[in-house]
C-alpha cells in the first residue's frame, strides 16, 4: 500500500507557493520549504505537488526544468489556463512552452544556429503530411483554375482589417479592431492612439494590398521581401534609409537569450540561402510556414522582421488561392512563446501549434465572408487583368470622351462578342471608383485626385 501523506506537509507546500503569485519552479520552492523546517527529497515532493494538482489546490504550467507552479488564485495562471485552452498544444509544444516560460536568468543564452537553416530540406518537412493535407482541405474553397490571388480580393475588406490589426496587436499596438476598421474603412485615426500606432496599421494596410495585386509577381525574392520591408517599416524608423535594407548593425531582442547574426556579409548571405530554400518549397503551407519560421529567426532587418514574416507567410496562400491567415484572435503571448522557442531552441513544434490553429481560425471567418458575399462574376474574373489596365488607361493618359476611348480600346483587345459586356463593365468600375478601392487598380490616391478633379471640371 502506498505511503499515507501527512496532510501537514500538503499544507505547508501549499502556502509557500501561495506567498509566489508570479510562480514558483521546484528548485526555488525546496529552498523555500526548507527555510521553514521542511525537508523531504524530490520525487516526495513531487508526488504531494502531484496530489495538490489533482484536488485542485495548486496550478502548474510548462514541462520538465520549465515547470511553475502557482496558487490556484493568481491571475498568471489564469491567464495561462485560458490560452492553453483555446489553442490545443502537442507535448512538444508544451515541452517549449514550459521552458521559454521560465525567467530569463534560467534560459541559456544561444546565437544564430547556421545548421537550422542549412539543414532543410533534410530536417523537414516542418508540416508533415496529415497536417497538410488537413490545411489544404479546409483552406481550398474552390478548384477552379482562376488567377492569382482571387480569392484574396474576394474578402479584402475583411482582410485588410483583420490583419492590419492583428498583427499589430502582435507588435503591441493598443488600437482595437473597430478602430482599425474606421482608420482603414474611413481614414479616421483613433483619439489619444500613438501617431506610431496609426501608422503602423496604415502601413499593413498598404503592404496587404501589394501582395494581393502583385500576386502574379511576388515571390520570395529579393525583390518581394524588400519592398515587403520598405513598405512596412514607412516613417517608423529612426534611420530612412534603413526601409528596404538588409541590416548592417546588430540588434537585440528584448525579453529573450538570443543574439541575432550581426556580420552584414553573412546576413546577406542567409538570407540569400532562406529565400532560395523557400522558393524551392512546392507545398504553400510548408513554403508559408517555413518563411514565418526562418524570416522571424534571421532577423534581417534594423526592425520590423516578424511583421515581414507574418504577411511573407500569406504570399504562397494568396498565390495558390488558398485562404489567407490574418493571425486573428491569436493570443499575443502564446506567439511570443512559439517564436522564442524558434530564437532559443530552434523548435517549430509551439508556432506550428499556433500556426495551424491560427489558419483554421482565419478560414471559418473567411470562407463565411466568402458565402456572404457568393461566388465571383467569371466574366470580370476573365478579363481582370485587361480591367486593371483600361482602368488605369483611363484615369491616367485619357483625353477625350471616355466612353470613345474604352470602344476603341476594347474593339483591338477582345472578341466581338465579348466587348458590350466588357464595356459596361468598365463603365460601372469607373462610376464606382472612390479612394477606398483604387490600389485594386495600381493608382496612388493622387493619380485619382488629379483624375477627379478633371471630371469636375
Amino acid at each position: 500500500m502506498p505511503k499515507q501523506i501527512d496532510e501537514q506537509d500538503l499544507d505547508a507546500i501549499e502556502q509557500q507557493i501561495a506567498v509566489y503569485s508570479k510562480g514558483i519552479g521546484i528548485t526555488e520552492l525546496e529552498i523555500a520549504l526548507a527555510a521553514v523546517g521542511v525537508v523531504m527529497n524530490r520525487r516526495s515532493l513531487l508526488r504531494r505537488i502531484g496530489v495538490l494538482i489533482e484536488n485542485n489546490r495548486i496550478r502548474a504550467t510548462g514541462a520538465f526544468k520549465g515547470r511553475v507552479y502557482w496558487p490556484l488564485t493568481s491571475p498568471v495562471s489564469d491567464d495561462r489556463d485560458v490560452e492553453e485552452s483555446v489553442i490545443p498544444l502537442s507535448v512538444a509544444g508544451r515541452e517549449i512552452r514550459g521552458y521559454v516560460s521560465q525567467p530569463i536568468q534560467r534560459r541559456e543564452p544561444v546565437g544564430y544556429q547556421r545548421d537550422f537553416l542549412l539543414s532543410y530540406p533534410n530536417s523537414g518537412p516542418y508540416l508533415d503530411e496529415t497536417t497538410r493535407k488537413h490545411l489544404h482541405q479546409i483552406g481550398r474553397a474552390h478548384q477552379e483554375n482562376i488567377p492569382a490571388g482571387t480569392m484574396a480580393r474576394q474578402v479584402m475588406g475583411r482582410l485588410l482589417i483583420d490583419l492590419s490589426w492583428a498583427s499589430s496587436y502582435l507588435e503591441g499596438n493598443t488600437y482595437s479592431l473597430l478602430e482599425t476598421e474606421r482608420l482603414i474603412s474611413f481614414g479616421q485615426a483613433a483619439e489619444g492612439k500613438d501617431a506610431l500606432e496609426t501608422q503602423m496599421i496604415l502601413n499593413h494596410k498598404q503592404a496587404i494590398e501589394f501582395l494581393v495585386e502583385s500576386a502574379d509577381e511576388i515571390g520570395f525574392n529579393r525583390y518581394s521581401i524588400l519592398n515587403l520591408h520598405a513598405i512596412l517599416s514607412d516613417n517608423l524608423l529612426p534611420n530612412p534609409e534603413a526601409c528596404g535594407r538588409l541590416r548592417q548593425i546588430a540588434v537585440g531582442i528584448g525579453g529573450s537569450v538570443y543574439s541575432p547574426l550581426s556580420t552584414p556579409q553573412l546576413l546577406d548571405e542567409y538570407f540569400q540561402i532562406a529565400l532560395d530554400t523557400a522558393a524551392t518549397i512546392t507545398d504553400p503551407f510548408e513554403q508559408s510556414f517555413f518563411a514565418l519560421v526562418h524570416l522571424s529567426y534571421l532577423q534581417p532587418f534594423e526592425d520590423v522582421n516578424k511583421r515581414v514574416a507574418r504577411l511573407a507567410a500569406n504570399i504562397p496562400l494568396v498565390k495558390h488561392n488558398l485562404c489567407p491567415l490574418s493571425f486573428i484572435d491569436v493570443p499575443k503571448k502564446s506567439y511570443v512563446e512559439g517564436i522564442l522557442g524558434v530564437y532559443e531552441q530552434n523548435r517549430i513544434e509551439l508556432l506550428l501549434d499556433i500556426f495551424v490553429w491560427g489558419y483554421e481560425r482565419s478560414v471559418k471567418r473567411y470562407l463565411s465572408t466568402r458565402e456572404e458575399l457568393g461566388e465571383p462574376n467569371p466574366f470580370r474574373m476573365k478579363y481582370r487583368a485587361l480591367l486593371t489596365e483600361i482602368i488605369r488607361e483611363v484615369v491616367l493618359r485619357s483625353a477625350g470622351p471616355t466612353e470613345d476611348i474604352v470602344a476603341a480600346w476594347s474593339a483591338e483587345r477582345l472578341p466581338e462578342a465579348d466587348r458590350s459586356q466588357f464595356i459596361h463593365l468598365v463603365d460601372a468600375e469607373l462610376h464606382g471608383l472612390h479612394e477606398g478601392n483604387i490600389a485594386r487598380f495600381r493608382l496612388r490616391p493622387k493619380e485619382f485626385a488629379v483624375w477627379q478633379g478633371k471630371r469636375k471640371a
